[in-house]
């Protein structure tokens, strides 16, 4: 009797607690005079719908994003898609030419001839390396390797560069390596035929890593991610990466002094170099990098300027891991700093690159880049000569 008795007190307790909540949720549901608190129930789902972006890297960067995000693969079965949604090109053979951009980009008969030959073969990640280097980092993994953007005809860049900053071996402590990026200039730029002079400049100095790409200018992103892959598959232990153009001075002791001072997260999140922030494409036709609106919008993300830029190891292979997640940009620079934002992160500005140069009166003082990492730009003989007044002895900057 006593056990039924503590059973009904507990079924009691139950149903008033039960009661109480029916109370106050039928209280704040309720609707007043006013009407005010009244819970609305949302009749349709809460996402918004997508709609396609007019400028078509954009719309390409939204189709990406649906693919990467299992929440609204999830909410939005393939039946639901719209065409634009749809035709991805998934089935086809990237590096084809893809004619379906001749209609999706609507002024595409007016752009210029590198916009056309960019948006055909904007898929293509994937080209054959016609020489390679991969000696380089299988002894011995450099603490600092320099991967230098050239053209086949800048043999006196190249020469100038090994010769004073980009001199593989021992610096201070330190294994540095140099490696020159390069594409296939082709008879469809009026270059002339340097193959015979490549293969022997490749043959004796043994740092030309090539790829069988039309290397232009708009195709410089084709070139940094083959590269991203190829440090990946060739070196991914090196520590630190400096990449940069075929036209600057870089102060490699000042760099390796720098670096010695890193550890941690800093260490690992390394990404300095002259950055540039708030700027957005130019509209301009006749500029170097102009961008027409049906391409892109928006303002660009942060992004160190091309000249040059220092990572780390460890942000190299992020890198690479998340360039498939956004469209190629023609702009290889611009295109960095995207995949750093797709990361949730940005370069960090560092005073000593100066990508648009020193003032004038300084150029010719050696103590002016002592402090310095990069400088843009600089003429092979210049190079050579900042490059040997840096490593005297006796140079006193105090």
């Amino acid at each position: 009797m006593a056990l039924l008795r503590r059973r009904l007190k507990v079924v009691v307790m139950v149903m008033m607690f039960n009661l109480f909540i029916f109370i106050l949720i039928s209280r704040n549901s309720s609707q007043d005079k006013s009407g005010r608190n009244k819970v609305r129930v949302p009749t349709k789902r809460f996402w918004a719908k997508i709609k396609p972006n007019n400028a078509f890297w954009n719309r390409r960067q939204q189709v990406l994003d649906l693919q990467q995000n299992p929440i609204l693969i999830f909410n939005d079965s393939t039946a639901e898609r719209p065409d634009w949604l749809n035709d991805t090109g998934l089935n086809s053979d990237p590096c084809q030419p893809d004619l379906r951009v001749t209609t999706q980009v609507k002024d595409y008969n007016s752009l210029p001839g590198r916009f056309k030959d960019f948006l055909l073969y904007m898929r293509c990640r994937s080209y054959p390396l016609l020489v390679d280097q991969p000696h380089v980092c299988q002894e011995d993994p450099p603490f600092l390797l320099l991967a230098v953007k050239s053209l086949a005809s800048h043999f006196d860049r190249r020469q100038a560069i090994r010769q004073s900053w980009g001199r593989a071996g021992t610096l201070a402590n330190r294994t540095v390596a140099t490696v020159f990026l390069l594409g296939n200039a082709t008879p469809f730029d009026h270059h002339p035929d340097l193959s015979e002079m490549l293969r022997y400049e490749s043959k004796r100095h043994r740092d030309i890593v090539q790829w069988d790409y039309r290397d232009s200018f708009f195709n410089l992103t084709v070139k940094e991610v083959l590269f991203q892959e190829w440090v990946q598959t060739r070196c991914p232990g090196a520590r630190y990466i400096f990449k940069g153009d075929d036209d600057v001075f870089v102060n490699t002791h000042r760099i390796l002094d720098f670096l010695k001072g890193l550890s941690g997260p800093k260490a690992r999140d390394l990404f300095v170099g002259d950055v540039i922030t708030n700027a957005g494409p130019h509209r301009d036709k006749k500029v170097k990098y102009f961008i027409p609106d049906t391409m892109y919008v928006g303002t660009y993300p942060p992004y160190a300027g091309g000249g040059g830029y220092l990572y780390s190891g460890d942000m190299a292979a992020r890198l690479y891991n998340v360039s498939e997640q956004v469209p190629l940009y023609p702009i290889d620079d611009v295109y960095t700093g995207m995949c750093l934002r797709k990361l949730g992160l940005a370069p960090e500005k560092h005073k000593g690159f100066r990508t648009f140069d020193i003032e004038e009166k300084y150029r010719s003082n050696p103590c002016a880049y002592k402090s310095l990492m990069l400088v843009h730009p600089r003429t092979p003989q210049e190079m050579i000569q900042i490059w040997t007044w840096l490593s005297d002895p006796d140079l006193n900057c105090q």
